[in-house]
């Protein structure tokens, strides 16, 4: 089968699998921009309850603090550049580490193109626990945390034995979660938002791994079972 061709098609997979998994994106973005009573209500009553929890244990709230701090998109973007410079430089996985890093800053722009379209602003708390700058939708923490996961996972799947292939994705999702679940006890993002950001950064990074897979015709040590 011609390059061209099998280009085309992964392409056209990317677009298949980056859309497919939006759609509740879009139509979370569509029900936030129209303030639908039912979204709305089930967020302020979810923020009620998980800051009203947060406030009664101050030993969760300061993890909760410290881990918002860690997951930070800078950070976590340094983090995932160093891992793709040691692929880079450790296993010779060159194009797997440009993928790798092109695809996380692509992601952080993006969440925030998407911040900017929605503009919805954040939840309003009675003795606010914590604030936090800029929109709301999607959650800038979960979108990045999401899309680092899926993208260092697959980044370093290669070079995972059994376990490895089990625990990584494991943690990876763990964190994820953890860090989606940090911004509503903070009451700084609504649910709807952390589900958003997770289902947006996954769909970037699945797209986009798709569609680098079908274009770019590696060595066989970099294939995927």
């Amino acid at each position: 089968m011609p390059a061209t061709t099998v280009r085309k098609r992964a392409l056209l997979r990317a677009a298949a699998f980056g859309l497919g998994v939006s759609v509740p994106v879009f139509v979370l973005a569509y029900l936030v921009r129209a303030e639908a009573p039912g979204l709305v209500r089930l967020d302020q009553q979810a923020i009620v309850a998980a800051t009203t929890f947060t406030r009664e244990h101050p030993a969760f709230l300061r993890a909760l603090v410290v881990w918002q701090q860690l997951l930070q998109a800078k950070w976590v973007n340094l983090a995932g550049a160093l891992l793709c410079l040691w692929v880079w430089r450790k296993h010779g996985l060159a194009t797997r580490a440009l993928w790798a890093f092109c695809t996380l800053m692509a992601a952080w722009v993006l969440q925030l193109a998407a911040k900017g379209l929605v503009q919805r602003a954040r939840p309003v708390v009675e003795d606010a626990l914590e604030h936090a700058p800029g929109s709301s939708f999607p959650s800038g923490h979960a979108t990045n945390t999401a899309a680092a996961a899926v993208t260092l996972t697959l980044l370093v799947w290669p070079l995972l034995g059994r376990r490895g292939r089990v625990a990584v994705p494991v943690v990876a999702g763990t964190v994820t979660l953890i860090t989606a679940l940090d911004r509503v006890f903070l009451g700084v993002h609504y649910p709807s938002d952390v589900v958003a950001g997770m289902l947006f950064g996954t769909a970037m990074a699945g797209a986009s791994y798709i569609g680098y897979r079908g274009w770019s015709a590696e060595p066989s040590p970099e294939r995927i079972p």
